[in-house]
């Protein structure tokens, strides 16, 4: 017993001395940023990393994250985000009413998630080879439906009164961006910690091979999962549309790396390693004031990319190295 003791308290000592370094890790980072790179600290530049990046790389990252606790991968949040953002502006610009195209559009995000969910609980197809397909399909169709990929634009005649204020407005002083954000990860957090479904979810990502013998609904749980993520997804089309008043094809992609990254990178803040809200939250937080930080001392896009990524491998190298040195003591 008391061996047993001791190797859990060494376990979390373990945990909590990796957590520790990765505040360390953001905490030199920032210190570093905000004494080479002009302006970092400055209250604009905060707030403007928040709403243009952190909050919609953060609804992203959330969408993900649903479906990383399962276990699984969701390559086509970015095709549910460009098809959000597409039926947007394709029925804003034919003048339908604001509330009917925002439904249409989240409409058009679940429509990627039903089908990743019939590939996966219905077919039997691979998450990961499902979502790839979905992925694949999903910028087909964008290019056959824009002639090739030919952005589609927004001219302010036929703008409606408040299509801004879904990337712009506010409530309580607080942007609505982050309104969504507080709300979506409040909600996936309740959901993932305090629900029968959450726990179900959970048990797939560690024990999947158990659940299909368990008596749980397992294709179920995952089709759940699959639309929900996507459904996620699609708020960040919204956000998209409003903000650059235009759909370019294939602009969602450009989160999908991101938030693949800081729902894994999450996952090192908890004790449990599985991926969770708040964890995923922290890990946006750091890829996006890295990223900022790069670029005001001068790094161009590509570097950036570089730099993000080693990141990303030294927080994830630092969690399996500790995973497996549990395991082995063990």
């Amino acid at each position: 017993m008391s061996e047993l003791i001791t190797t859990a308290l060494r376990r979390n000592s373990q945990g909590s001395v990796l957590r520790l370094a990765m505040v360390l890790i953001f905490a030199v980072l920032l210190i570093f940023f905000s004494l080479s790179a002009p302006g970092f600290l400055t209250l604009r530049n905060i707030e403007s990393v928040l709403l243009n990046n952190v909050a919609p790389l953060a609804i992203a990252a959330l969408a993900m994250t649903v479906v990383a606790a399962m276990g699984a991968i969701d390559l086509s949040i970015g095709t549910a985000i460009d098809f959000a953002c597409l039926v947007l502006v394709t029925l804003v610009l034919h003048q339908a009413g604001l509330p009917l195209a925002i439904g249409a559009a989240l409409l058009a995000a679940l429509a990627v998630g039903l089908f990743n969910a019939f590939l996966v609980a219905v077919l039997g197809v691979e998450p990961f080879l499902a979502t790839l397909g979905s992925l694949f399909i999903g910028q087909s169709v964008q290019q056959l439906s824009s002639n090739g990929g030919q952005p589609i634009y927004l001219l302010s005649q036929v703008l409606p009164a408040n299509f801004s204020a879904i990337s712009h407005g506010a409530l309580l002083g607080m942007p609505l961006p982050l309104w969504y954000v507080l709300i979506l990860a409040l909600a996936l957090h309740l959901l993932l910690q305090s629900t029968r479904y959450g726990r179900v979810l959970t048990f797939l990502g560690s024990q999947l091979s158990v659940a299909r013998y368990s008596g749980i609904a397992v294709g179920r749980a995952v089709a759940i999962g699959f639309v929900l993520s996507a459904l996620v997804a699609g708020v960040v089309g919204l956000i998209l549309a409003s903000n650059v008043k235009a759909w370019v094809p294939l602009s969602g992609n450009a989160y999908l790396l991101n938030a693949i990254g800081a729902a894994f990178i999450g996952s090192t803040f908890s004790r449990s390693r599985r991926p969770n809200v708040p964890g995923t939250l922290l890990g946006v937080v750091l890829l996006s004031f890295v990223a900022n930080g790069l670029l005001l001392i001068g790094w161009n896009f590509y570097w950036q990319q570089v730099a993000t990524g080693v990141l990303i491998f030294v927080v994830l190298a630092a969690g399996a190295l500790q995973v497996n040195r549990s395991s082995h003591e063990h």
